[in-house]
């Protein structure tokens, strides 16, 4: 036989290593400075209409 698991402790590491990845995720959404965001929105606006720009008129 194996070794016996406390089934609580499994259970709380488990919610623990939830709870980290879900605040990686929102460090890395939602952690960025004002100057970042807006340089990303910059960025997504010109591609916008560089897309747009290079589309044929029929």
């Amino acid at each position: 036989m194996g070794k016996p698991v406390n089934l609580n402790r499994y259970r709380k590491e488990k919610a623990r290593a939830e709870k980290k990845a879900r605040a990686d995720r929102n460090a890395a959404a939602f952690g960025r400075s004002k100057a970042d965001k807006q340089l990303d929105k910059a960025r997504a606006d010109k591609a916008r209409r560089d897309l747009d720009n290079h589309e044929l008129d029929e």
